[in-house]
Formats: structure tokens, sequence, C-alpha cells
């Protein structure tokens, strides 16, 4: 993995089951309870969605099969070594609405973009296909946040509502690590000048010049800004791009198309 900053620790590649994966694990200690945060990430490999969607398309917003997306977050939940209702999915609006979950659901919160927990083996999960995956975790206080940060959603803070959240509830700012899933990069995010303008207002840092020279967005920078300004020092930035991974979900590349997933628990 690539560094923005001084991270510990480090996120290292694996392969988990039917994932081509990423996994980041931290080490705390809240009492006498040590406390390993894990991250994965998923490809398009290993489900059973038809085209458009091939094969493990996590998302049950995009017109895919229900019954096929219902049998894809099965085989995920089975690989993480998870009950299916210990995997806490969310009907992302591009907004800045953010939950705290402390039980297992057998449905997923809608109108929600962020998510945050304190309890142990309850996996927040995040579906992206270009948006920015940000998964926050503090071992020591044993609190992770999943967050689904899309231009208007980073735009509107909501990674600064999830950190204020995961703060509310004993987080300290210098123990949270965050990972910055795959996302379309700023190479390849091409946008108006004055939407560029308008980003980069909100989010400094996200202004960008895309590989043909024309005005672009790098979100992960302008997060990964962000962050550090509110004194998160642990970022790791996975340095896929969505557009130019075909392991991977594009909406910018090949809409309609799947989504894969993003999650973070704690162990």
């Amino acid at each position: 993995m690539t560094t923005m900053s001084t991270c510990r620790p480090s996120c290292a590649a694996e392969s988990i089951g039917l994932l081509a994966s990423t996994r980041h694990i931290a080490r705390g200690d809240t009492g006498n309870v040590s406390v390993r945060i894990r991250r994965v990430t998923t490809t398009r490999a290993g489900g059973v969605s038809a085209p458009p969607f091939d094969t493990f398309n996590l998302g049950d917003h995009v017109g895919d099969d229900p019954a096929a997306v219902a049998a894809n977050r099965a085989r995920l939940a089975a690989a993480i070594g998870l009950p299916g209702n210990r995997v806490v999915w969310m009907n992302q609006v591009h907004g800045d609405r953010v939950e705290l979950v402390d039980q297992p659901r057998n449905t997923a919160l809608d109108d929600t973009d962020g998510l945050v927990t304190a309890t142990p083996r309850l996996a927040l999960a995040v579906v992206t296909a270009d948006c920015v995956p940000v998964l926050m975790a503090d071992a020591r206080a044993g609190i992770a946040a999943a967050v689904h940060a899309g231009r208007a959603g980073a735009q509107r803070g909501v990674v600064v509502r999830a950190l204020e959240v995961m703060l509310s509830l004993g987080a300290q700012v210098r123990d949270i690590s965050a990972l910055l899933g795959p996302a379309v990069s700023g190479r390849n995010y091409e946008v108006p000048a004055a939407m560029a303008d308008e980003v980069e207002a909100a989010l400094p840092g996200s202004r960008t010049t895309t590989a043909a020279g024309t005005p672009g967005v790098d979100l992960r920078a302008g997060i990964a800004c962000q962050l550090r300004d509110l004194g998160v020092e642990s970022i790791d930035v996975d340095p896929r791009c969505t557009v130019a991974d075909p392991t991977l979900f594009s909406h910018r590349r090949d809409a309609p198309t799947g989504r894969f997933a993003s999650l973070v628990w704690m162990e």
C-alpha cells in the first residue's frame, strides 16, 4: 500500500477466501481486552451475478437480481467468518447522516452514509464503485467507523461527522487510523472547472489536473488533508483507481455496473 503520512500500522495485501482483499490490522488495549481491527475490500470476482454486474456485486440498488446480491452477501459474510446479520449495510444517499450501531441487523439502515460501532464482531460495510470508502478505527478504545464519501457527501462533511461520533464514544484522535479504499483517482476524475473549485473550497487539497490536462478532483487527497487537519496522523491510501483497474467496479467506466464492498470490524 502507499502511505500519505506516517502510518501506524501499515496495510498489507492478502487473499481471504473469495476475496482479493486488503487487511489493515491494529492492536490496542481496552482494559484487559486486546482489540484487533480488520479492514477488507472485495473485488468483482468470486460471485454469482450476471453481466453487467459480474460477478461479486454487493450493491442491491443497481438493478441486479436481488437473489444474486443476497447470495453474494452471504458468501462475503462466510468468507470473513461472521453471520450474515453481523454485517451491517447502508442504503447510501450521498448525504452526511451517520448512525451508531450496537447490535446485529437483518435490514440496511436507510438514508445513511456512515456507521460507527463499539461492538466487536460487527462488520460495517460500505459499497462503492468510484466513491471513497473510508474505514477508521481506534484499536485502543475499541471503536470503528465506515463511511461512504462521494463528492457530495465529502463536501457536506460526512467523514467529519463520523469522526465526531467516534470521539463522543471515547476514541482519541491520536489513536485513530484511517484507510481510504479504492476510488476514482484524480487522473481519471474530470469535472468542470467550477465544480473543482467548489469541491476545493469545501475540501482543500482535492483540486487537481487529470491525465488529459483538464480540471479534476482527487477526493482521497482532500479527505486525507481533512483528517490530518483534524489530528489523525495514521492514514493509509489504497493506490488502486477504480476507473483504471478492471478487477474493481467503476460506475464512471462501465455504468450500469455493480458495487464492491469495504468493511471494518473488531475482533
